[in-house]
């Protein structure tokens, strides 16, 4: 796992929140980057299968200083345009005693399908398994998502299951819950180990 060029990292600083890899920098959200944030947060795209609705641009600044205050939210900034095109959610999940973090990730869509995404959640969930004594990175999305799951396969993640209608992020004109599907997904930092 986490062979490819791409998914190297270059150097890291985990208490300072920061990570380097050939193409990005992960790193913790600053206030100013609400504008950049406001580019994929306004796009309804990026709701299909998540929580939540497109913002306007206060919002979305509002959103970037929530997560600048947050450690479970890092920026993804493209080194050659000094821009944040998406963000990662990297939190323990409790109980805190199982050591397992959740991924998540959101991508502005004109920069999707570039191998950011991959080589955004490679460098984090690598650096957390060095720095954070982390035993577990368990992730879920809806099997409609064919994109989001792929990212997780070629990362190295294990299908671990499918849950039946066990989620719904809106309703119907009737005010009934649209239920959805989820894929589990998860990765143990020996396989990281037995794979790097």
């Amino acid at each position: 796992m986490l062979k490819h060029p791409q998914f190297s990292i270059d150097r890291y600083d985990w208490e300072n929140r920061i990570i380097h890899t050939p193409r990005l920098v992960i790193r913790a959200f600053r206030p100013e980057d609400g504008d950049d944030a406001f580019a994929y947060l306004s796009n309804p795209e990026i709701y299909r299968y998540e929580p939540g609705e497109a913002v306007d641009t206060l919002q979305a600044q509002e959103l970037v200083c929530q997560m600048a205050s947050s450690t479970e939210f890092w920026a993804i900034e493209l080194k050659s345009e000094h821009k944040v095109i998406g963000q990662i959610y990297f939190a323990q999940t409790e109980p805190y005693d199982l050591m397992t973090w959740e991924l998540g990730y959101r991508l502005n869509p004109h920069y999707q399908r570039l191998g950011y995404a991959s080589e955004g959640a490679a460098a984090l969930v690598r650096a957390g398994f060095s720095a954070a004594g982390i035993h577990r990175v368990i992730a879920h999305c809806n099997p409609d998502n064919t994109a989001s799951w792929k990212v997780l396969e070629k990362l190295g993640f294990r299908r671990e299951g499918l849950l039946i209608k066990n989620i719904f992020f809106r309703r119907n004109e009737l005010g009934e819950p649209i239920w959805t599907d989820t894929y589990v997904y998860a990765i143990l930092a020996e396989e990281i180990h037995l794979r790097s």
